[in-house]
Order: C-alpha cells, then sequence, then structure tokens
C-alpha cells in the first residue's frame, strides 16, 4: 500500500528484504487465497521456476509461491493453469468459514477484495500492511467498500527494506 492509501503494485519497488519478508510469511502458511485480478497478476512468477532469475530472492519467492496451494474466487475463470490452484467452488464466507475450523497454520489473503469482504464478514482475525514509502496518487484505495466499521489493535510494526513499514493488527471477533 502507498501513503495515500492506494494498492498500486505499479507504484512501488518492493527490494530484496521485502520479497524475503513475504517469502518468510508464505512459509508460514497452509494456502492463499486469491481473487481473480490479483491470482493472474501472480501468475507473473511462474516464469522463474522454468527461468530463474538473476535475483535469488526473486527466485525463492517463486519457488514458495509455486508450491504453495491456493484458492482462487472468480465468476469468469474456468480454468487456473497452476499446478497448485483450484478454483473455489463455494462463496467467500463458506470457504473461510470451513478453513477457519480446519487445524493448521495460517491461510493468507493476496487480494485487496477478498480482504474488504472478509473483514466486511468478521471473518478476519489478522492484517498486515506494508505501507511504502510512495505518494502514488492513484490506485485502487484499500479501505473502500467497506459497510461496516472495525476498530482493529495494533500489535506490532516494523521498517523494512528502504523504509517500508509492517502494521500487524488483530480483529476481535
Amino acid at each position: 500500500m502507498t501513503l495515500d492509501g492506494f494498492c498500486n503494485h505499479d507504484a512501488v519497488a518492493p527490494d530484496a528484504q521485502i520479497h524475503q519478508h513475504y517469502t518468510e510469511l508464505l512459509r508460514s502458511a497452509d494456502a492463499i487465497l486469491y481473487g481473480r485480478i490479483t491470482f493472474e497478476l501472480m501468475k507473473y512468477w511462474q516464469t522463474f521456476i522454468q527461468n530463474p532469475s538473476g535475483t535469488p530472492e526473486f527466485n525463492e519467492f517463486a519457488q514458495v509461491i509455486d508450491s504453495l496451494p491456493k484458492i482462487v474466487f472468480s465468476r469468469t475463470l474456468s480454468y487456473v493453469g497452476w499446478h497448485s490452484a483450484t478454483l473455489s467452488a463455494q462463496t467467500l464466507e463458506q470457504e473461510a468459514e470451513m478453513l477457519r475450523r480446519q487445524p493448521g497454520r495460517d491461510i493468507l489473503v493476496g487480494s485487496r477484495s477478498l480482504v474488504m469482504q472478509l473483514i466486511d464478514l468478521h471473518l478476519l482475525d489478522e492484517l498486515e500492511l506494508m505501507v511504502h514509502p510512495v505518494i502514488a496518487g492513484s490506485g485502487l484505495p484499500l479501505f473502500a467498500p467497506l459497510t461496516r466499521r472495525r476498530e482493529p489493535t495494533l500489535f506490532d510494526s516494523r521498517r523494512i527494506g528502504e523504509g517500508a513499514v509492517i502494521l500487524r493488527y488483530g480483529f476481535m471477533s
């Protein structure tokens, strides 16, 4: 997210530390949920599996994201084209409720739209934001649209990379 509250992946330039942070976060999870648009953007990382880059952090991230199970929510996709991805046959609410009841590690959410829906459904336990030192002026506003007020509790913050800040919030259910 940019300082002015936009989700705009073109406005930020993650460094090696940021890629390493997300690699470790992915390693700590059992699955990640994606909406169609973000899922299709993440398919970019498949190219590094067959053709590794000169950047070890990119290659490591690509390997981890490639192996992590991905659950995709889409009304338009009929085929995901990634061995570790499946289309959800359930609604987001049904899938989230089912996943929350299962033992195991964290389930991550990689799409802004799904995060917003889960916040509204009171099904998001924790929110990690990475705020980049960029004022983009455009993009998708992170917290729109929400239908209910929520008051998360900040339980961790730290600087990472070239000035980005990680903020971790918890939600009381």
